[in-house]
């Protein structure tokens, strides 16, 4: 499936780069053709591409297009920029799973060094635990350090392997150094399906757990609480500094984001981050991170987890997981915003 935004664009159209040397401060000479890879329509992914592409094109030349292709897995979408740009010219991803694939490979794929990033810490997601009632009353564990400490044999249900859900729940019990097989061998299981098989095995006890990586008002979660009681984990200080260390940073969830939860839950999340090929020209990369901060209000009257987008540390480390462009580098030091 493709969107485009203009009447003339051509399905399939690789980018029309500028000359090379063209500085990245001088405004582009031509209209520029770009492909922005997203998840399927309805994904959070697909709801932030198409905010960001109508701002894009309000600082591109005119006539540039953008079209946008539903071909990425989404939090992990940093694998399908490589060779050079080949499968597109910009994606959507989560800055963690962008930092393990440039590092290493996920997925099962090699390591990407060809990724950059254009700005990061578009929204406000966050690694989610919960325990059923249920479970906590009748085993009076009510902490993730509790249940590997007693190596308890938990019914653990997460999101399909691929998802940014299912490599979240492997960085939890990683981070407490241990396996999805430890569990197992304590007698437990981990099961992993959708999110609505998630949600009603949760309500029929059939589970005692889950971790996932959504924001506030996520349906199938908003739905499980308000049917189903639920309690909200708070994971340890040392656990969230491991996994700080493994590429996410600190969020605050606020009390009643789900019915239950009075009091703020201190976490960790992986933000939405625009991709793109190191290759792209410094100009196209300048322009394309300056479009972005500069709407930064269009982005958020448009998806409202963007509405914590802060432009002035957009290109900073502990944000984006991994190089910023030189483009877009060059943009955020003009303005005097953090990078590093």
């Amino acid at each position: 499936m493709k969107m485009s935004l203009t009447k003339f664009a051509v399905a399939g159209m690789i980018a029309a780069l500028p000359l090379a040397g063209v500085n990245a401060a001088e405004k582009l000479s031509g209209p520029v053709n770009l492909t922005f890879a997203a998840q399927e329509v309805g994904t959070a992914a697909y709801n932030y591409a198409t905010a960001i592409q109508s701002v894009m094109l309000k600082e591109l030349p005119q006539g540039s297009n953008i079209t946008i292709t539903t071909t990425s897995p989404g939090g992990v979408g940093a694998p399908i920029i490589v060779n050079k740009g080949a499968k597109c010219d910009v994606v959507m991803s989560n800055s963690a799973p962008a930092k393990w694939s440039k590092e290493s490979g996920i997925l099962g794929k090699p390591a990407t060094p060809e990724i950059a990033a254009i700005a990061g810490g578009l929204g406000h997601d966050f690694i989610n635990v919960m325990f059923t009632k249920k479970f906590v009353d009748e085993t009076g564990i009510d902490s993730v350090e509790k249940l590997v400490e007693k190596k308890y044999p938990v019914k653990l249900v997460i999101k399909k392997n691929g998802t940014l859900g299912e490599l979240s729940a492997e960085k939890v019990f990683e981070a407490l150094g241990v396996t999805f097989d430890d569990i197992k061998s304590w007698g437990g299981t981990v099961e992993k399906t959708g999110g609505d098989a998630i949600k009603s095995g949760l309500q029929d006890d059939l589970y005692h757990m889950t971790v996932d990586h959504i924001g506030a008002g996520q349906s199938n979660t908003t739905e499980l609480c308000m049917t189903h009681d639920m309690v909200d984990v708070q994971l340890a200080d040392s656990t969230l500094a491991k996994l700080v260390e493994m590429g996410y940073d600190y969020v605050t969830v606020e009390p009643n984001t789900w019915r239950g939860q009075t009091t703020a839950i201190k976490t960790v999340g992986s933000q939405q981050l625009v991709l793109v090929p190191t290759n792209m020209d410094n100009a196209v990369a300048y322009t394309l991170a300056k479009a972005i901060c500069e709407h930064a209000a269009d982005l958020g009257n448009s998806v409202a987890a963007m509405k914590f987008f802060k432009p002035e540390v957009a290109g900073a480390k502990a944000v984006v997981g991994i190089d910023l462009h030189p483009g877009a580098k060059k943009y955020y030091e003009e303005k005097g915003y953090k990078v590093d």
